[in-house]
């Protein structure tokens, strides 16, 4: 099974995840449509939006089966 982590780019989390586009964007991620932004990992962009990385990370491996 895969898990996403803090080094997982954000365009395999949309791969990996159906729900991680909304959750996302709940959490103020609004740059997911942009071309560099899938190239940054999950921990870069949290870091770039102050969000809480372990809870972000939690939300994000919910909804992996």
């Amino acid at each position: 099974m895969a898990k996403i982590t803090e080094s997982t780019l954000i365009s395999d989390c949309l791969q990996l995840n159906p729900n991680a586009a909304e959750i996302l964007l709940s959490a103020g991620m609004h740059c997911i449509g942009c071309a560099m932004a899938h190239g940054e990992t999950i921990a870069e962009a949290v870091s770039a939006h102050g969000e809480d990385l372990e809870n972000l990370l939690a939300k994000l491996n919910e909804g992996i089966e």
